[in-house]
């Protein structure tokens, strides 16, 4: 098991584009996911994007088999790979909703996103995917996925209002930030 550091807001290389992946299946990317998966899982994470760690590919890894401890109130999200996204909303609708983040620990915003998207892209082995989804993890994806063009999610708050630290506006949650 190899935890990764995760770099905080205020490091440049969170603010790059990420490179797409252009070779799929080898030993190095198989090892790099499960650093990320080892790293997300240690900090209780939703998801996690490869620039997190400093590694600047289009690749993000979301969701688990099992109840996120920090949304527990919040449907499961499949457990993915995801290389080279791309997000196409559907419709105009938007949605506002809490967010938190690996790399802006202790603070929450409230964040607008699309509430329902279509992702295609690869997994690790080059295998196409396209999903339809919606709510939480149509959220989920679009936060990690905005690691890849340089934006982290207190680009998107639009009433600073809402916008604190966790451990005020929400005291009962661990104090581990997550994604």
């Amino acid at each position: 098991m190899t935890v990764r550091d995760i770099l905080m807001m205020g490091d440049p290389r969170l603010l790059r584009v990420a490179q797409p992946v252009t070779t799929f299946d080898t030993d190095e990317l198989h090892l790099l996911i499960s650093d990320m998966l080892d790293t997300m899982r240690a900090v209780n994470g939703a998801g996690l994007a490869a620039p997190q760690i400093g590694v600047d590919l289009q690749l993000v890894i979301f969701g688990s088999n099992d109840r996120n401890p920090r949304y527990p109130d919040r449907p499961i999200v499949p457990p993915t790979v995801l290389l080279n996204p791309v997000i196409t909303p559907i419709g105009d609708a938007e949605e506002d909703d809490w967010e938190g983040c690996l790399s802006v620990p202790g603070l929450r915003g409230v964040v607008p996103r699309w509430s329902k998207i279509r992702y295609t892209g690869f997994d690790q082995y080059g295998d196409a995917i396209d999903r339809t989804v919606d709510g939480f993890h149509a959220r989920v994806v679009q936060h990690e996925c905005d690691h890849l063009i340089g934006k982290l999610y207190p680009m998107r708050v639009r009433d600073f209002s809402r916008f604190g630290y966790t451990e005020i506006l929400f005291p009962g949650i661990a104090a581990t930030e997550d994604d």
